[in-house]
């Protein structure tokens, strides 16, 4: 009785298995473009890409040397966007490039001068920490303040004030005029060295 029961369920296997089966051809039909799948008789398939972000992307930003009539001059220089004013003031004081200094471009900037902080604009107002620029003298210091002034302007706005600070601490600055002060100091104050 096993034996028969045994041999009935091979046999409903092998019709089962059979009746799933896919059929075989010996040569390849045409199927009707009725009976494509959507999409796959498009003629200009689409395209899947993908956008990898660069390691490090860089944005021109505009900083201020002096030409050699001692006026403001514009450079561009590229920063880590999104171009934060800490960068774009360190671009400046980096200083000019040899290929500006044969062409009579300068800095009333010395050197040894780092930015310690640059805050963004609170009410227009920024507010640039230094470490200590005693070696600034006589006009240079005048032509600093406006390099500092008309670079971060130009990224921030026009009505954009700046406020300096020697290691924290609020310190006066010269402005055109030959007078020191040490409250915001703004583009008009140095239009007699504009670009």
């Amino acid at each position: 009785m096993r034996r028969r029961l045994a041999a009935f369920i091979l046999s409903v296997l092998a019709l089962v298995a059979t009746g799933c089966a896919i059929p075989t051809q010996s040569s390849p039909s045409v199927m009707p473009s009725s009976k494509v799948p959507f999409g796959l008789l498009n003629p200009h398939p689409p395209t899947t890409t993908t956008t990898q972000p660069k390691p490090s992307s860089f944005v021109p930003v505009k900083v201020f040397f002096l030409n050699s009539a001692a006026q403001l001059t514009p450079a561009v220089r590229y920063v880590a966007a999104p171009a934060p004013l800490d960068a774009i003031v360190r671009a400046m004081l980096a200083g000019p490039y040899s290929s500006e200094s044969a062409q009579g471009i300068t800095t009333a900037i010395p050197s040894d001068v780092a930015v310690l902080s640059v805050t963004p604009p609170q009410n227009n107002i920024v507010t640039v920490n230094l470490n200590d620029v005693g070696t600034i003298t006589g006009s240079n210091s005048e032509l600093a303040v406006a390099q500092i002034v008309t670079t971060i302007v130009t990224a921030s706005g026009v009505n954009t004030g700046v406020l300096f600070e020697i290691d924290g601490q609020r310190t006066s600055v010269p402005i055109a005029n030959g007078s020191q002060v040490s409250t915001p100091v703004y583009l008009l104050d140095f239009l007699a060295v504009a670009p």
